[in-house]
């Protein structure tokens, strides 16, 4: 490939994983990017996986040194979401993906209210047995919807630790990138068994993801809930607005 077009890739993988690290949908910036580069369907699907897990990795390495990842949940947390997003990758042989996109649509518009109207904790308390439990489900529910389809992954994460399992939104999503980094780990390894990551791209475009993360992740520190708030709004909108388009 032309190394102006690797140098471009990668300086958009760098400005996804930024955003990515802040409220999810990453994937909207690099995919169609890889797309319009060239790559046929499944090759593009299996780079931006290759090229994505390093951004989540980032992230949550910057968030777990902050303090801010709430490590007794990680500990069943990511495998959980490994496991689901592999279950999830399972259902696509039996499910039409598009059949999804109106319940995800409406289901985007949903979590953006709800984020609105729910004010989220301000201070990261120690977690109740009832809130781990309900971050379990989450984790293995929403992995699985993301080894299935994958849209607004981040974004569920985060609305549904802040709503149900009353957290901050900073520490929402630092914990949002434990099981985003599962589900896109088990993602690679699905799509590089089959062969289906351009590595020769994905690495380059791995060095912007690892920039991308770290910066992100700092930055949704730095700025607090009101910054991830206003980030999650913007990323639901062109969720939806995407997936819109699509279905027509």
């Amino acid at each position: 490939m032309d190394p102006l077009v690797v140098a471009l890739l990668s300086v958009t993988a760098l400005l996804a994983g930024t955003v990515d690290a802040i409220a999810g949908g990453g994937g909207l910036i690099t995919l169609p990017a890889l797309l319009t580069a060239g790559l046929p369907p499944h090759l593009a699907l299996g780079t931006n996986k290759g090229q994505s897990v390093w951004g989540s990795a980032a992230a949550l390495v910057a968030f777990w040194r902050a303090g801010h990842v709430d490590r007794r949940q990680a500990l069943f947390a990511f495998p959980l979401g490994l496991v689901g997003s592999l279950l999830g990758a399972e259902l696509v042989l039996l499910i039409a993906p598009g059949q999804l996109r109106p319940v995800v649509i409406a289901m985007l518009i949903g979590a953006a209210v709800l984020l609105l109207v729910r004010k989220p904790s301000r201070d990261q308390d120690a977690p109740s047995r009832k809130g781990q439990v309900i971050a379990g489900v989450l984790a293995l529910v929403i992995g699985a919807y993301d080894g299935f389809f994958g849209p607004g992954t981040g974004t569920f994460l985060i609305v549904g630790f802040v709503a149900l399992c009353g957290k901050s939104l900073v520490r929402a999503t630092a914990d949002a990138k434990v099981v985003n980094f599962a589900s896109n780990l088990a993602a690679v390894i699905a799509f590089a068994r089959a062969g289906s990551i351009l590595w020769s791209l994905a690495l380059p475009m791995a060095v912007g993801q690892l920039c991308g993360g770290l910066l992100g992740a700092r930055l949704a520190m730095k700025g607090g809930a009101k910054l991830i708030r206003a980030m999650v709004l913007l990323v639901s909108g062109a969720l939806v607005a995407k997936l819109i388009l699509d279905l027509v």
